[in-house]
């Protein structure tokens, strides 16, 4: 393997595949140059991702998305110093497709490989080079919250992550999105309740918080009470959904934003830290965004929320931390092994 080129720019061709999003960003060192990204409809009519589904369509799409995000960024294979991908956590067939396919490109080119863990990439998805965007500072505290996670970490270096609270069951994504279900709404619900939340009465239906000690979330409980809500009230109106879905809707997104901002505010006591992030799926939400933004005032906290291209699953992501991890050449070999759970 060649040592680390005395070249100024480092080329960090990047690979996210860990569910059904297929993408592909070239870096040059912390600034994004492309950033592509293959959704996946097939799964539409399931109502949620079907694993099969999802690695073949990955299959599909991963060759045409990577050309496309070298092409876009100016420059030939010839031109790449690293390859970073997605190794965990994540879809076990999703995750080897790209890989498979990272590890490959690797070897042919006879450059650094990078395993990376994805929710580290979200966390650190801040530190990507964009005009107008203030970085966060060490130490922070990260809220990541996703469909299939929920974590609050305290991250002191690019290296130094450690997670102080996280969700005991269901992560918010999911809460989210089940609560779409119950309600009819299609497969993905987040974005739809968020879309009628905002204009609904918050406080028109209220839902009684989980009491979890510590740190620690809990969203299954909040979802057995919104399903035996609104069937009771179906039972008494076969109508009430259509003709209170604001509100509904409203009720839902308030009481999970109150629920984040509960452990947030306790992590800021314990902690003493004021510097707070968010990344992840779920923090594309305009409540919760909108919230955090007032916590600035109202707290006296700084936030940090990032462009909305960069809180989905996206490659952009992987490759800064891939970018750091080229810097201190934490270097994986091709017998590096794809993970579903991964130690964070």
């Amino acid at each position: 393997m060649p040592s680390i080129t005395n070249n100024k720019n480092i080329y960090t061709l990047a690979i996210e595949s860990s569910c059904d999003d297929t993408s592909a960003a070239v870096l040059c060192n912390d600034k994004v140059l492309s950033n592509i990204v293959a959704g996946q409809k097939v799964h539409e009519e399931y109502g949620g991702v079907v694993p099969e589904l999802a690695s073949r369509a990955h299959q599909q799409n991963i060759v045409p998305v990577v050309e496309m995000a070298i092409k876009k960024a100016g420059i030939s294979k010839a031109d790449l110093n690293c390859i970073a991908f997605t190794q965990g956590p994540g879809l076990m067939g999703s995750l080897l497709v790209g890989g498979s396919f990272a590890k490959s490109l690797s070897l042919g080119l006879n450059i650094p490989l990078l395993a990376i863990n994805h929710m580290k990439a979200h966390v650190l998805a801040h530190f990507i080079e964009e005009e107008g965007y203030e970085k966060p500072t060490f130490p922070f505290i990260a809220l990541t919250i996703s469909g299939g996670h929920t974590q609050i970490i305290k991250v002191s270096s690019f290296f130094d992550l450690e997670i102080i609270g996280e969700t005991t069951d269901d992560a918010v994504g999911e809460a989210f999105d089940k609560s779409a279900k119950i309600l009819g709404l299609p497969y993905p619900g987040g974005p739809l309740i968020d879309k009628y939340a905002q204009l609904g009465n918050p406080k028109a239906f209220p839902f009684t918080k989980p009491k979890v000690d510590g740190l620690n979330f809990s969203f299954s409980g909040l979802k057995t009470q919104i399903l035996y809500f609104i069937q009771k009230k179906v039972a008494e109106n076969e109508n009430f959904i259509a003709e209170n879905i604001n509100d509904i809707c409203a009720s839902i997104q308030h009481t999970i934003i109150e629920i984040l901002m509960d452990k947030l505010k306790l992590t800021v006591a314990e902690t003493g830290i004021t510097q707070i992030t968010i990344g992840g799926g779920v923090s594309a939400n305009s409540g919760i965004r909108k919230t955090l933004k007032e916590a600035e005032t109202k707290y006296g906290w700084k936030t940090y929320i990032p462009k909305f291209e960069y809180t989905t699953d996206n490659a952009a992501m992987i490759g800064i931390v891939g970018y750091y991890n080229f810097l201190e050449e934490n270097f994986s070999t091709s017998d590096v092994v794809s993970k579903a759970r991964i130690e964070f």
